[in-house]
């Protein structure tokens, strides 16, 4: 959806399905809102449209206080996307630049930081800081709204530099103070400040658009949960996922509950809605990094209607995929830990934490370690393929992170010594978070493409093949 005329219509029609695809701002209000925003349609001479909530507020234009257009999920393009601007924006929400600046996103990305500049500022109207920006003052606005930290703390915590840059971006972003904005928190949200740090936990909605199938992801999440590293609880639609994270700054705790919210939408016609989460954090700076390795392991930034209408044209998939629209394909919360799991399975995994795993300072239940880095399982287990990947892994050999390249990785992993192409297949789907891999055996044809490991989580979710 390029054309303005298209876009207005969906705006007209408060169409969610468009919610984080382009956002849409009002030149006699100063306002930029989401697509779906509930408040009355403005003319269309007084419109204009963005494709970054970034590209709005350099214009000029703050946020819109009743459709938060800020809190909408990530466009699906970045996940699909393998170029230099796609593998930049999963970067810039994973906090590269807030914590290696432009240099080290360009350093990533393999090119200088004038031509990164110039094509994130030639295609989404923002250029990287602007957008790291756009990204931080949300983050700040869930610690104002969810926690007692201070305000100044909180500056720091959301990867401002200094409590000024905090203040002003806070007034341009919001039109409010970071005081007012915490005045204005939902009764929940000022429940839950009368803890004063994070590390009793902070609430989050992770927003996703269009319908979501939560039960096949929490079955596979339970398949394949790692005692000590994560828990599965509770019974089937009403399941909480637990796991422990190994964060930048520190460590952390997310519990994702499978029970989705409805959001209202005025036509009714495919809403979005989110999962309930809560995040427990030793260092408050890892709270963008946390958020969107959860959005990354649950699939939520992806474009269910593009990927249902493809492959609900196929006759063998149209009824499985009518039978579960929404149906998501699990991605990793930690790229390397999912690439020695696919390779070492369940069992060999458990031992693995047990073995070499670091024991968390402060054990929640039957979560007491962090899964071991790929530097000590190199050195533990030298000879063999596992120790093979892991020293890959740890040199940067193979690299699986967010902007990684997708082609280079799987050449990477090809040259491992003993690594299968089925172990290779769940690590680019996985870990790589590849919309379109076909694995040696089952028949995959081309016209299920791009979306071809979704197609295979729908055979999956009916019987018709087993989870690798």
């Amino acid at each position: 959806m390029t054309d303005t005329d298209s876009r207005y219509e969906a705006v007209r029609s408060r169409d969610a399905r468009f919610d984080g695809v382009f956002f849409f701002a009002v030149e006699t209000t100063g306002i930029y809102c989401r697509p779906s925003c509930p408040a009355v349609t403005p003319k269309r001479h007084n419109v204009r449209f963005f494709a970054t909530a970034a590209a709005a507020q350099g214009s000029g234009f703050r946020a819109c206080r009743r459709c938060r257009p800020d809190a909408v999920p990530g466009s699906a393009e970045w996940n699909v996307r393998a170029d230099v601007v796609g593998r930049a924006m999963r970067m810039i929400a994973d906090g590269v630049v807030d914590r290696e600046g432009v240099a080290g996103l360009a350093a990533r990305l393999g090119y200088s930081t004038r031509q990164v500049q110039r094509q994130l500022t030639g295609e989404l109207g923002a250029g990287p800081v602007a957008l790291a920006r756009a990204q931080r003052a949300h983050a700040a606005r869930v610690l104002l709204q969810t926690t007692g930290l201070p305000v100044t703390q909180i500056a720091f915590a959301a990867g401002f530099a200094s409590v000024r840059q905090f203040n002003d971006t806070m007034r341009a972003v919001y039109a409010a103070t970071p005081s007012e904005l915490r005045a204005a928190a939902p009764r929940s949200g000022r429940t839950a400040r009368r803890t004063p740090t994070p590390t009793a936990g902070i609430p989050l909605r992770l927003a996703h658009r269009g319908p979501y199938r939560a039960g096949p992801v929490f079955d596979l999440l339970a398949h394949e949960a790692v005692p000590g590293v994560e828990d599965v609880s509770g019974p089937p639609g009403a399941r909480t996922y637990r796991r422990t994270l190994r964060l930048p700054y520190g460590t952390g705790i997310a519990a994702v509950d499978e029970r989705t919210g409805t959001a209202r939408t005025t036509t009714g016609a495919h809403p979005g809605g989110w999962l309930d989460a809560r995040v427990h954090l030793t260092d408050p700076r890892d709270l963008t990094t946390a958020v969107q390795r959860l959005r990354r392991l649950f699939d939520l930034d992806a474009d269910p209607y593009a990927v249902d209408e493809r492959l609900g044209a196929d006759p063998r998939l149209a009824p499985l995929v009518a039978a579960r629209p929404g149906l998501r394909s699990p991605g990793a919360a930690d790229p390397d830990e999912l690439a020695v799991r696919a390779l070492a399975g369940r069992d060999e995994a458990a031992l693995l934490v047990q073995r070499y795993g670091k024991r968390l300072d402060a054990p929640c239940g039957s979560l007491t370690h962090l899964f071991p880095e790929p530097g000590v399982l190199a050195e533990a287990e030298p000879d063999s393929t596992l120790g093979a990947l892991a020293a890959a892994l740890a040199d940067g050999t193979v690299r699986l992170g967010p902007g990684a390249d997708r082609d280079e990785a799987r050449e990477a992993l090809a040259a491992v010594p003993g690594l299968d192409e089925r172990t290779i297949a769940v690590i680019r789907t996985r870990a790589l978070g590849d919309p379109d891999v076909a694995p040696p055996g089952p028949d995959v044809p081309d016209s299920w493409r791009p979306w071809r490991s979704y197609a295979l989580n729908h055979l999956r979710a009916a019987g018709e093949l087993e989870y690798p």
